[in-house]
């Protein structure tokens, strides 16, 4: 079996790794618009490097992996399945809401393979967590809080093409909302300040949320998220029932003081970021990709799961921007 990977930058890179420490992915063949970037990997990993993108389709491969900037993702997701290859795409599948759903259409009607980037399904924590709701354990659930606080904000670089905190951070909280709970999201009403660094204003973003969302079943969930965390990179999730609650992320790494006399120490290593917090997720999110290549498994999150997030994320925009409650029914759908 050989594998495409298609974007050498931080998470490729990562992933390209990952793959290649799997004995049963075969090799890689790697690409970037930076020919000299991929080949500098392929040289650290024992794979091939591509001259170009194009190589990747026509030197032939079993399956592809989209990690490459975000404007790239629907066009080489396509293309991949229009040559009859599954294909990983990192979130998001494309940068808007529109082009998503048209991706995801044109995946279905030829009967493709699109498994996208949502690492948090294979987290540990979050797993536990899904288990102890659908099982009952923590009785009818009432409320869940999430909340993902990056240590540093990002350049305006990447500010600028990332779609906004809800889109590109938030978006993972929603789809663990989802996901763990078994429920859907019905209506959401969203806020954001821009008061940080002036990046931020200059590229049209917010650094810091919150957002309110009702899921179907009448359950109640605060999301909030920033991009200037100081203390590190915080991502956290709570479960409140009628019996118990539960959270996931409180660790000995959580980035949170304690102000009670007998409270827990403050974390002596907080966590860095998302690449450190979640590496064994990234690691069994590729390896799941490769059972379903293989016939081994099924797709743990296929593209209309991702689209359901990206709904969510789109209504918290409108609502932001709207000053008003949105009904998730206000958005097109496939």
């Amino acid at each position: 079996m050989r594998i495409g990977l298609i974007g050498t930058g931080r998470i490729g890179s990562f992933h390209a790794a990952a793959l290649a420490r799997r004995p049963d992915a075969g090799s890689l063949l790697l690409a970037d618009a930076d020919p000299a970037r991929a080949a500098r990997l392929a040289d650290r990993l024992g794979a091939t490097a591509a001259p170009s993108v194009e190589q990747v389709f026509t030197w032939g491969v079993d399956a592809v992996v989209v990690a490459c900037a975000t404007e790239g993702h629907a066009e080489l997701v396509v293309r991949a399945v229009r040559g009859g290859l599954p294909v990983f795409c990192e979130k998001p599948i494309a940068p808007d809401l529109a082009r998503s759903l048209a991706v995801v259409r044109e995946v279905t009607a030829l009967g493709g393979v699109l498994q996208t980037g949502f690492m948090r399904r294979f987290d540990a924590g979050y797993r536990t967590a899904r288990d102890l709701v659908r099982s009952g354990a923590l009785g009818r659930l009432h409320t869940v809080r999430t909340t993902t606080a990056d240590a540093e904000p990002p350049d305006a670089a990447y500010l600028a093409t990332s779609g906004g905190l809800y889109r590109d951070c938030l978006v993972h909280d929603f789809d663990m909302v989802r996901w763990v709970t078994g429920r859907e999201v019905t209506e959401v009403y969203a806020a954001g300040c821009d008061a940080g660094p002036a990046r931020f204003r200059e590229t049209g973003d917010i650094d810091t949320a919150a957002a309110v969302l009702t899921l179907d079943d009448g359950t109640l969930v605060t999301a909030t998220g920033t991009r200037c965390n100081g203390a590190g990179y915080d991502v956290r999730m709570e479960l409140a029932g009628e019996r118990d609650q539960v959270s996931v992320g409180l660790d000995d790494r959580t980035p949170i003081t304690s102000t009670e006399p007998h409270g827990p120490p403050a974390a002596s290593k907080p966590w860095t970021g998302f690449l450190e917090r979640f590496a064994p997720a990234y690691e069994e999110e590729l390896a799941a990709f490769v059972r379903l290549i293989r016939g081994e498994g099924p797709n743990p999150c296929d593209g209309r799961e991702a689209l359901a997030a990206l709904r969510v994320a789109e209504a918290c925009e409108v609502s932001r921007r709207e000053r008003r409650r949105v009904r998730l029914e206000e958005l097109p759908d496939l």
